[in-house]
C-alpha cells in the first residue's frame, strides 16, 4: 500500500487532519485545564484571605478601646508588630499565641488610622509595598521589584464601636504564580510530545483503516482487468469471424449460417457474462430487495436433480438426491438466487467430474440450519486453488471451463447468494479424489 502514490498521499493526509484535529482539541482541552485550575487556586486564596481576616479582625476588635491607638495585648496576636510614627507599644517578639497561617511567611498585615494613615505592620510584610491606602475589598497590587499581592480591606472598630480605622490582610502571590508556571510548563512541554505520539499513532490508524479500502481496490483491479480480458476474448472472436466473412468474395447460405452460429455462441456468452456481472454488482450494493418468502429446499433440490439429469447423462455421470430428513425443510429468501445457487453447484461438479463419476446432492438439518451437499468424484483441487475458487474469473483448470463455456463466475456468485440469505458456503477438497461443497442456511 506504501508504494501507491495514491494511498499514501491519502495516508499521509489523514494522519495530519487527525493529528491536527487532535491538536486543537488537546489545546482547547489544555487551556481550560489551566484556567480551572487558576479559577480553584484564586477562590481558594481568597477563602484562606477571609479565614484569616475574619479571625483576626474579631480578636482585635475585642481589644481596642481608643481610636488609632494599639493595645499592648495586641502583641500576642499579631507576629513581629511594628509600629510606624504612633506611641502606644514598643515593637515586641510574638508571644504564646500565633495565628498559623500568618506564621507561614508569605502573609502580612497593615493597619491603618481612619484617616488613612499606616499605623504597624506585621507578619512577613514587604517594605517595597507603596504606604498608600486604598479601601477597596479586595486589592491585587504589585511591588517596585514586580512582584504581585493580594489582600483584603475591612474596618475596624473599638469596643464601644467607635470607628478605630482599617485593618488589610494580604499575601505574596509567589508560590501561586510559581505553581501555574509550573502547570504552563508542563502543558507546553506535554503538548509537543502528546502530539507526537498522536501523529504516530494517525499514521499507524490511518494505515489500519485503509488496509480494507486497499484490499477492496486491489479486488476492483483485478475484477476490472479480469472482465476486460473475458469480453476480450468472444468480442475478437467474433471480430475476427466477421472480417473473414468481409474478405470473402462470395458465401454460400451454409457457410453464413456457420458464421452467423459462431456470432450467436459468442454473443450469448458475452450476454450471459454481462448478466452475470450485473447480478454480482447489484448483490454487492444492496441487500435482497424481492419480498422474502418461504423456499422449501427439498421441492428446490429434487427438481434440480431432475432437470440437470439430462446434462448428466450427457457427461456420463451419475447425479443421485439424498434427503436425510423426514419433515419440510423451509428457509426465507428469494427462491431464484437460491435455485441458482445450488443450480451452480450442482453444474460445476458435474463438469469437472470424468465419465463414470458420480455426483450426489445430500439434504440433511443441524442446530437450526438447513445443510445441502453436492459431492462429486471429480478431479478434485489442491489446496492453493481450494483458497481461491470464490474469487470471480478465477478456474482451476482454465481450458477446460473455457471448453465448457465457463466464465469464473458460478461459484462466486453462488457465494454471494448464500451471503445475501445469512448462510456460509464451504468446500472440502483433495486432488484427484473429489470435492464436496456445503451449503449452510438458517431455518
Amino acid at each position: 500500500m506504501n508504494q501507491n502514490k495514491l494511498f499514501n498521499r491519502t495516508r499521509w493526509q489523514l494522519a495530519i487532519s487527525y493529528a491536527a484535529v487532535m491538536g486543537l482539541i488537546l489545546s482547547l482541552l489544555g487551556f481550560g485545564v489551566y484556567k480551572a485550575i487558576a479559577h480553584a487556586h484564586w477562590v481558594a486564596i481568597d477563602r484562606e484571605l477571609e479565614s484569616v481576616a475574619g479571625t483576626l479582625h474579631d480578636s482585635l476588635e475585642l481589644k481596642l478601646q481608643q481610636p488609632g491607638r494599639l493595645e499592648p495585648i495586641v502583641n500576642e496576636l499579631l507576629p513581629n508588630l511594628r509600629l510606624i510614627g504612633v506611641k502606644g507599644i514598643k515593637e515586641q517578639l510574638p508571644t504564646r499565641h500565633i495565628l498559623s497561617a500568618i506564621n507561614q511567611g508569605y502573609y502580612y498585615i497593615r493597619l491603618f488610622d481612619y484617616s488613612g494613615k499606616l499605623i504597624a505592620t506585621a507578619g512577613a510584610y514587604p517594605e517595597e509595598l507603596p504606604p498608600e491606602f486604598n479601601s477597596q475589598y479586595w486589592q491585587t497590587i504589585t511591588d517596585n521589584k514586580g512582584n504581585v499581592y493580594h489582600q483584603i480591606s475591612v474596618a475596624l472598630h473599638t469596643q464601644t464601636q467607635q470607628d478605630w480605622g482599617y485593618f488589610q490582610v494580604g499575601r505574596s502571590l509567589q508560590d501561586f504564580n510559581d505553581y501555574l508556571s509550573t502547570v504552563k510548563w508542563v502543558l507546553k512541554l506535554g503538548l509537543p510530545t502528546a502530539l507526537i505520539l498522536i501523529g504516530f499513532a494517525s499514521w499507524l490508524l490511518a494505515g489500519l483503516a485503509m488496509k480494507p479500502i486497499y484490499s477492496s481496490y486491489r479486488q476492483i483491479q483485478q475484477f476490472t482487468a479480469d472482465a476486460a480480458h473475458e469480453l476480450r476474448t468472444p468480442l475478437a472472436a467474433s471480430q475476427a469471424t466477421v472480417e473473414s466473412a468481409l474478405l470473402t468474395p462470395q458465401l454460400d447460405e451454409k457457410e453464413a449460417r456457420e458464421i452467423l452460429r459462431t456470432i450467436d455462441r459468442q454473443n450469448r456468452r458475452l450476454t450471459q457474462l454481462v448478466a452475470d456481472l450485473l447480478l454480482l454488482a447489484r448483490m454487492d450494493n444492496q441487500a435482497i430487495r424481492d419480498r422474502p418468502q418461504l423456499c422449501c429446499l427439498n421441492d428446490l433440490v429434487s427438481d434440480l436433480v431432475e432437470e440437470l439429469a439430462a446434462m448428466a447423462i450427457a457427461s456420463k455421470v451419475a447425479l443421485t438426491s439424498e434427503v436425510r430428513v423426514q419433515q419440510q425443510l423451509n428457509v426465507v429468501g428469494n427462491s431464484d438466487q437460491l435455485y441458482r445457487l445450488v443450480a451452480n453447484l450442482i453444474v460445476n461438479a458435474i463438469q469437472y467430474t470424468p465419465a463414470g463419476g458420480k455426483v450426489t446432492v445430500i439434504l440433511d438439518c443441524s442446530h437450526q440450519e438447513a445443510i445441502v451437499q453436492v459431492q462429486d468424484t471429480g478431479i478434485g483441487m489442491a489446496a492453493a486453488d481450494l483458497e481461491r475458487i470464490f474469487d470471480r474469473f478465477y478456474r482451476v483448470n482454465s481450458d477446460r471451463s473455457r471448453h465448457t463455456g465457463g466464465s469464473g463466475l458460478g461459484l462466486a456468485i453462488a457465494q454471494t447468494i448464500a451471503r445475501a440469505h445469512r448462510g456460509s458456503l464451504s468446500a472440502r477438497s483433495e486432488l484427484g479424489s473429489g470435492s464436496t461443497f456445503l451449503l449452510q442456511l438458517p431455518l
